[in-house]
């Protein structure tokens, strides 16, 4: 088991995300659970390419600091919505059977990085609330996160659960 930040970085985290306040303390204490339980952490950072002030050499690209990570733990770099891409993250997590998913945003690059992952044949567990997303032209913020996590994902891609469930599982991996 392998949990997975997805984009948890500056320039996506703020108060216009679905329930922000759910989101930060979620993921922190899914975070700090992994931790705890010798779970690796891996972040995966979005690049957006020079110029669009969403770069490597950008300030927002860094991880938030609510998220941040440890000292020795890995980072992966995409530039495109699914974190298995060309990243090198797939050959890395070849030996792992299940990743614990948590991120940003709900709609794009946790859904594909969801649907990747469940192609690899890993088993996907989603803890409730430690994604999120914003208003789009079609749905609203609130839509778009039930869509995924309540009709999606669950018994499909992932499995959806508790914080709680979540941190359950690891403790007894």
């Amino acid at each position: 088991m392998v949990l997975l930040v997805i984009d948890a970085q500056i320039w996506l985290t703020n108060k216009d995300l679905y329930c922000y306040e759910r989101f930060v303390n979620g993921t922190k204490k899914v975070i700090e659970a992994a931790r705890e339980n010798n779970i690796e952490v891996i972040y995966v950072q979005h690049d957006d390419g020079p110029g669009t002030g969403f770069s490597k050499d950008d300030a927002e690209f860094e991880i938030n600091q609510e998220f941040y990570p440890q000292e020795g733990e890995k980072r992966y770099i995409k530039t495109v919505s699914s974190a298995f891409q060309g990243t090198g993250l797939k050959e890395y997590l070849k030996d792992e059977d299940t990743v614990v998913v948590v991120g940003l945003l709900t709609n794009f690059c946790m859904d594909a990085t969801i649907k990747s992952a469940f192609e690899m044949g890993l088993k996907v567990i989603i803890p409730e609330g430690t994604n999120t997303t914003f208003d789009n032209p079609y749905m609203d913020k609130e839509k778009t996160y039930k869509y995924y996590n309540e009709f999606m994902w669950p018994g499909r891609f992932a499995e959806c659960i508790s914080v709680e469930e979540t941190i359950q599982k690891m403790k007894k991996r």
